[in-house]
């Protein structure tokens, strides 16, 4: 098993950023492959970013690209997401989820999900 928290979330003007943090537990953090999530109200879920086990493999969707980061610290079994130039559309839940094995965009290849935080974009 593994446990993760997310934390960072909170209420942001457009064109700010935030910081989200995701601290997991339980298992050998560097097998993990660690995405982000999205869900707005009345949507599906949607993927965000994802990085391998290693930190050497990252992937974004189109629509985050330029704007936000994800890292890892394997040390600290923590991941991170930066969120910069943010917009109202970005405004969600998101969630981070972990997956043994390689990097993956799709929500149901990943077994461990987090609380979720909200993030509140003001126009």
């Amino acid at each position: 098993q593994v446990q993760l928290v997310e934390s960072g979330g909170g209420l942001v003007q457009t064109g700010g950023s935030l910081r989200l943090s995701c601290a997991a537990s339980g298992r050998t953090f560097s097998n993990y492959a660690m995405g982000w999530f999205r869900q707005a109200p009345g949507k599906e879920r949607e993927f965000v970013a994802a990085i391998s086990g290693s930190g050497g493999n990252t992937y974004y969707a189109d629509f985050v690209k330029g704007r936000f980061t994800i890292s890892r610290d394997n040390a600290k079994s923590t991941v991170h997401l930066q969120m910069n130039s943010l917009k109202p559309e970005d405004t969600a839940v998101y969630y981070c989820a972990a997956r043994l094995g390689y990097i993956s965009s799709t929500y149901y290849s990943y077994a461990y999900w987090g609380q979720g935080t909200q993030v509140t974009v003001s126009s």
